[in-house]
Parts: C-alpha cells; structure tokens; sequence
C-alpha cells in the first residue's frame, strides 16, 4: 500500500543508477520536482521513457543522468529544441545517448500493454513509414483476418512517476485536467513515485478525473502546504 515520505527519500529508495525511469504528465502535470530531486542525487545510467520529452528530461540529460531516451517526440512548445538533447546525440555530449523513437500511437500501446501485464502492444501507427526499420518494432499478422499490423515491446518501468493534485490521507490519488497515461504507467511500474499539491482527508469525486488507487502506489509526495509528503506503491509483480 502506499506511504507518505519525503520525496529524497522516495528518491533515494525506489531511483537506482541503471533503472528505466518514466516521468510522465501533461502541462500542470509535468513531475518536475521529482527530475529535479533524481539531478540531485545524482542518478546515472537511466534509461528515460516519456511520450514527449521536453525540458526536465533536456535538464536530466544534460546533466549526465540518462544513458538512453526511448520517446515519441522530443521539443518543447514553448522554449523550441532540447539543446542538451541535441549535444548529447550529436556531440556525445555530457554522455553519449541511445534513442529508440516511436510513434505516439505506439507509446500508448506500448505503456497499455506493461499495465495489462502483457509483452506486447498492437497498432498500424508504423505502417508506410520507415521508424518500424529503426526501433523495436516487429510485424504480426492477426489470427483472425490474416491483417498485417505492429506489435510494440511493452513498457514495464523499474520506477514510474507521476504529478497529480491531490491525494488522501489513505494513499488514493486524483488528478484532472489534461491526463495522459499516467494510470498506465503506474500500474505497468515496478515500483512508483506519485508527487501530490496537497493531502485531503478524503478525495471529491470530480469530472473527468482520473483516481490512481492506493493499491497501486509505492510512494507519494505531497505538495507546498507540507514538507514534501510522497506516495510509493507496491510491488506489481516478482
């Protein structure tokens, strides 16, 4: 079940050198405090899954975190291109990085697939394009009409984190507005990260809104009104 920790600390247990690490969110969603506190402690060798990296991952990058970047589109529509990005794809520069490009389609199949437990997601989002000849991507025909389509490798990160609004005192998180696959990524996680605005007594149900239960969570952080409070999941599987 989920606990409520600092986020250091959640960082420093759950964030290893080596582990594949996705931060993912929208907008006001974006975990930027828990990039920043993996900078901080200086985590090396990463493995960084996001469907569209922009500037906490250029600043992950560019400080020698990431060893690989598996995405589906890299920029910001703000502040333009990731210029550590850039440097460290066509300079080796802080360290030399390994891409592994997708489709957006793909990501979604790929992170729907870790959360379903399976070792594959299918989509046509490749076909008639040459990124299938450049990425881990192979061609299935489908068993009833014989169609030819992409199976993608699922997504199962060692640590998954996400920013969300509010959580309760229980563990149980809520977020709204414009969401992504976060639900995906904490249910196809290892192990998770959940950073949290505030903790509530107990959550209002709202439209659209997206619960992540406390089951699912390994750490979350609360937000400005307490010392950084963290959610942390349990373990999904062996």
């Amino acid at each position: 079940m989920a606990e409520i920790v600092p986020l250091a600390d959640a960082v420093r247990e759950l964030v290893h050198d080596g582990d594949i690490v996705a931060l993912e969110g929208f907008t006001h969603l974006i975990p930027h405090a828990a990039g920043h506190e993996v900078i901080r402690q200086e985590r090396r060798e990463l493995t960084l899954v996001r469907m569209t990296p922009d500037v906490i991952y250029d600043q992950l990058i560019g400080m020698g975190c990431a060893r690989k970047l598996v995405f589906s589109w890299g920029g910001n529509p703000g502040v333009g291109s990731l210029h550590r990005l850039r440097d460290a794809v066509e300079h080796d520069w802080p360290e030399p990085l390994e891409l592994e490009e997708h489709s957006h389609a793909g990501m979604a199949a790929a992170y729907s697939a870790g959360a379903s437990g399976f070792p594959f997601g299918v989509v046509r989002g490749y076909e008639g394009t040459d990124l299938a000849d450049r990425t881990r991507v192979a061609w299935i025909a489908c068993p009833f009409t014989g169609e030819q389509v992409a199976a993608v490798p699922a997504i199962r990160p060692d640590v998954g984190i996400v920013h969300a609004q509010q959580a309760d005192e229980a563990g149980n998180v809520q977020l709204w507005g414009i969401v992504g696959v976060q639900k995906e990524v904490a249910l196809g996680s290892i192990r998770s990260i959940v950073t949290v605005e505030e903790v509530v007594p107990r959550l209002e149900r709202r439209p659209n809104g997206v619960v992540l239960p406390a089951w699912a969570i390994h750490r979350r952080l609360g937000g400005a009104r307490r010392r950084a409070p963290v959610l942390r999941p349990r373990l999904l599987r062996p």
